[in-house]
């Protein structure tokens, strides 16, 4: 990848980690904020339980049969405000018929706002939060108040806690969007570099076999010329337009390639058949050009894979053996079985690939050499075939010079019948 494919993706990956955080400190926010008012309310809702049960162990020790201020007693009550609170953080107020007011906290005064409060509520006193919850007991209203400090301290815990986590949470999912964004992206725009790639090597390779015609077709509107020459304008312009057919024919192949997700049904194909299959088609063309094409392949070399994906395959790697290997030329075909693979082998006699060339003759509109009549299409598609059927590349130079192309695969096995 060039520097600017990885910039791209680095700009790319930053701009997705970017959204998913501001979607996850959204989401944390809200998950935030409901914990904190779920525990408010639960430790709310716990003191005023224990405000209701104060005001009622009071009713109850008030109304007792014998005891202070009940039937048979001696007219009056003790009531706790009186004895010292329940715990340091509770608040007992006794509001007498007279309106006198007695505490167990003389530090705290209640309001009179407060001194008939009918329902749990909260209010400041002395700068201290304070819950109050009040009811008529005989002759006396009681007042029962508890300080809001221990909830307003796990309040605070829950809250540090929050602004602690938040940023590291926030930091490893914009970290990990960033690293999972760039392995996501990478093939991507891996995919599209490749795609625009293709289109402009496309177009390229067809402009010239266009730009031949039309300027054929101009010459030969421009003015009356010999017959001869209309001859030979012709059989360029039929050349080319071959050329045309054949590159279109490749890049729709291609297209359909890379289009599709699967593969076609694969079976069990005999390689050796095939392979001799194959020569047969390309014999004429051998001849034409005084070749020697031989095959040897005995039958039951079986591999699994589609069989027009094979026989594509063979075309390709013979027609490049035909083309490069000169003439008088030799080009011999091999199927054999190969430590537990069945291995394709297609030596010509033509110039070699070079070392330095051996990488790159798979890529797409790449030529070894400046022969004119193909396109560099031909070894990017059996590339493709060869990967997508699980097969292997080896590049050797054959033994009387020339180009030794290896192809293997898995043995596969026979449908039983």
């Amino acid at each position: 990848m060039t520097a600017s494919r990885a910039q791209d993706v680095r700009r790319a990956s930053i701009r997705v980690a970017l959204a998913a955080s501001g979607a996850v400190a959204v989401v944390y926010l809200a998950i935030a904020a409901a914990v904190l008012l779920i525990v408010t309310s639960n430790l709310t809702a716990k003191t005023d339980a224990d405000l209701a049960g104060i005001l009622g162990h009071i009713a109850d020790e008030a109304s007792r049969p014998g005891g202070p201020g009940g039937p048979g007693g001696g007219g009056g009550f003790e009531l706790p405000s009186e004895r010292g609170p329940l715990d340091p953080n509770t608040v007992i107020w006794t509001v007498r018929a007279d309106g006198t007011t007695t505490s167990n906290n003389s530090q705290l005064d209640l309001p009179v706002a407060y001194r008939r409060v009918t329902g749990p509520t909260t209010t400041s006193l002395a700068g201290t939060n304070v819950r109050l919850e009040g009811r008529a007991i005989n002759s006396s209203y009681v007042v029962v108040g508890q300080n809001m400090a221990p909830v307003e301290a796990t309040q605070s815990t829950i809250v540090l806690a929050e602004l602690l986590i938040g940023p590291i949470l926030l930091i490893a999912v914009f970290l990990g969007a960033v690293a999972i964004g760039r392995r996501v992206a990478t093939p991507i725009e891996v995919a599209r570099r490749r795609q625009l790639d293709f289109s402009a090597d496309a177009s390229h390779e067809l402009r010239t076999p266009l730009s031949v015609i039309e300027a054929h077709t101009s010459l030969a509107l421009a003015q009356e010329r010999d017959r001869t020459w209309y001859r030979n304008a012709f059989e360029r312009v039929s050349d080319e337009s071959r050329r045309m057919r054949r590159m279109l024919d490749d890049l729709l192949w291609l297209s359909r390639f890379d289009a599709s997700q699967g593969r076609p049904n694969t079976e069990p194909v005999d390689m050796g058949v095939l392979a001799s299959q194959a020569v047969d088609r390309f014999r004429a063309i051998a001849e034409a050009r005084n070749q020697r094409l031989d095959v040897e392949a005995t039958a039951g070399q079986v591999i699994n894979a589609p069989p027009e994906w094979l026989d594509r395959l063979l075309g390709v790697l013979l027609d490049n053996a035909c083309k490069y290997s000169p003439e008088d030329g030799a080009i011999r075909v091999s199927v054999e079985p190969d430590a537990g693979r069945i291995r394709l082998r297609v030596d010509d006699s033509g110039p070699g690939i070079p070392e330095d060339q051996r990488t790159r003759i798979f890529d797409r509109f790449h030529r070894a050499s400046d022969e004119a009549g193909g396109a560099g299409l031909g070894l990017a598609i059996a590339d493709e075939i060869v990967r997508a059927t699980n097969g292997r590349w080896q590049l050797d130079e054959a033994p009387g010079g020339g180009a030794r192309i290896n192809v293997s695969w898995p043995r596969g096995r026979l449908a039983a019948a």
